[in-house]
């Protein structure tokens, strides 16, 4: 059985008006899955995970091409970048000859900033880079929802076809995740986690320089999902797993890079210190979060100490997936003053603001308490969501609703 991704529509648009396109996401989300079955029947499909094609990559780019065409899809693609510049000089010949080249390379990779750099050095103005994650819970429900926008008036609308979850079933989500092989094809969980962590230890971890021992980097791993939804610092990484600080933002940052983590940053009206102070760090895929913490099953995770956390985690993800999925960057941000005054998430969308707070209760009372403090900011405060448990969308005051977690 195949899930439809709502990021489809995308990538088909995408293709008719750029070259090469470029999706990024970590490892076994469902990349060339999703290209494989949306291409056309004259695309042809090569993995440079394959030992022959990427020598053939390596040492003759030119006879890669005449082999394999070029109406192509190149998986794992940043295990040969130098492959960009025939890509190029492919490219721009066909533009020269005034032949059509939109579409011609579709190309996945599970290290995006490791390409970054030389796709834009290389393929400026020809290509289109996507993001992809797990399964999103509006493609597991086939809802297909677009970005996710807090307007009271959209959430109405999609209220009319959410499928309603208890507390305990939406644990079960989360315990489970959002990789494909364990939603589409009903496979061990625990065993799957444990592959998937083997293979992106010894597949992707190995080949980067920053990485000594994978036994360090596996005790980083765990000790990073059990800091989701937690302030990134990372002194205290370093001191908990026995590496240096430089190492700990080393290895924080390939887990970004990797698609496994989503930094959110804290809100500040000076762009530069957006970037400089301490950001928050969440699992992109809960299931695998949870595996990596032992938790053994979603009702131990539903009363224990994380349940508060991996409910955050939930939460914003799903929002950051919605975005992917929609083609845009997740402009998002989380919010804390020198009082230590919090608010969860920020949406902002011009010079409007969204305050929205995230708690596991039903009915949590003064979540909105720190809403106003975002006066102070210049900004028009539009009416903020609590997100929560709560059974339906309904105002818990003139300025802030209860928002139902089903509705992400």
């Amino acid at each position: 059985m195949y899930i439809e991704r709502v990021l489809e529509k995308q990538i088909l648009k995408a293709s008719e008006q750029y070259p090469v396109v470029m999706l990024c996401g970590q490892r076994q989300v469902g990349k060339s899955t999703m290209l494989f079955h949306i291409k056309s029947a004259e695309r042809k499909y090569v993995t440079l995970d394959d030992r022959n094609a990427k020598r053939l990559a390596e040492h003759d780019p030119g006879l890669f091409f005449e082999t394999y065409g070029d109406c192509l899809v190149i998986d794992e693609f940043q295990r040969v970048p130098s492959l960009l510049l025939e890509i190029k000089k492919i490219v721009d010949r066909r533009r020269l000859m005034g032949e059509p080249c939109n579409g011609m390379f579709w190309l996945t990779g599970s290290q995006k900033f490791l390409m970054m750099k030389d796709i834009s050095e290389t393929l400026a103005g020809r290509v289109s880079v996507y993001d992809i994650s797990a399964l999103s819970q509006a493609e597991l429900n086939g809802t297909g929802y677009g970005v996710f926008s807090p307007d009271i008036k959209q959430l109405k609308t999609r209220c009319a076809t959410i499928k309603r979850k208890n507390v305990h079933q939406l644990f079960e989500e989360i315990f489970l995740g959002g990789m494909p092989e364990i939603r589409v094809n009903d496979t061990d969980r625990d065993r799957y986690y444990m592959n998937y962590v083997n293979t992106y230890l010894e597949r992707d971890i190995k080949d980067l320089a920053q990485v000594g021992k994978l036994d360090e980097f596996y005790d980083f791993l765990v000790y990073m999902a059990s800091r989701t939804a937690q302030t990134l610092k990372y002194e205290e990484i370093a001191n908990a797993v026995g590496i240096t600080s430089p190492t700990a933002k080393a290895w924080v940052s390939i887990l970004e890079r990797s698609g496994i983590i989503y930094i959110l940053r804290p809100y500040h009206s000076n762009i530069y210190k957006r970037l400089v102070k301490t950001p928050k760090v969440y699992f992109m895929d809960t299931g695998l979060a949870a595996y990596l913490c032992r938790w053994p099953d979603a009702a131990t995770l539903e009363c224990g100490a994380m349940d508060g956390a991996f409910f955050e985690t939930f939460v914003i993800s799903e929002i950051v997936k919605s975005y992917y999925n929609d083609g845009l960057m997740a402009d998002l941000y989380y919010y804390r003053d020198t009082d230590k005054k919090e608010i969860d998430l920020l949406i902002l969308k011009g010079s409007k603001v969204y305050p929205i707070e995230i708690k596991k209760g039903k009915e949590p009372k003064e979540a909105d308490k720190n809403f106003k403090v975002l006066e102070k900011l210049g900004l028009e405060i539009q009416t903020g969501l609590v997100i929560c448990m709560s059974d339906e969308l309904i105002p818990y005051n003139r300025y802030t609703y209860y928002c139902p977690a089903t509705l992400i």
